[in-house]
């Protein structure tokens, strides 16, 4: 499936760190940024959090709510959240059912070599459960603030 801005967000169910079951019916009413990246405690990965994590006021200010998904287990997340300060939810998607919805379960390749990996995408809900917009394969320099100035321009 693919998504598109304008369409209705896939709706899924996934355990997440702050011991709920997330769901986007849950999220209703609410701007959602649903970040999906490929591994907790990688370079690329931790920044990006770190990034998300240094912004998280001004992403509640603007009544938005920041969502990490990848396919790593609740106690990976856990672990990663505490090593690094995160106080923002993170959902394990193990069985890749959200993330193949989202379209982000992707064949990568790596020195020649390809694997089946998620590729760096962060997603904006509107309240009204649509997709407002999407950014794919992310650079993480500078993202996070991009994601938070189209948060604020929603309202």
């Amino acid at each position: 499936m693919t998504i598109a801005p304008g369409a209705q967000a896939p709706s899924f169910s996934l355990p997440a760190t702050d011991g709920r079951q997330l769901t986007l019916d849950g999220l209703n009413g609410r701007k959602v940024v649903l970040y999906f990246y490929p591994k907790d405690d990688t370079s690329g990965c931790t920044l990006e959090a770190q990034n998300f994590q240094a912004l998280r006021q001004d992403f509640a200010a603007a009544d938005t709510e920041i969502v990490g998904v990848s396919p790593d287990s609740l106690k990976s997340h856990d672990k990663f959240r505490t090593k690094y300060g995160l106080d923002f939810t993170l959902a394990s998607d193990e069985a890749k059912t959200m993330l193949e919805a989202y379209g982000v379960w992707v064949e990568k390749s790596m020195y020649g070599r390809k694997y089946m990996g998620v590729e760096r995408t962060t997603v904006l809900i509107g309240r009204d459960g649509k997709i407002v917009r999407i950014w794919s394969k992310v650079k993480v320099p500078g993202h996070a603030e991009e994601v938070l100035a189209a948060t604020k321009a929603l309202d």
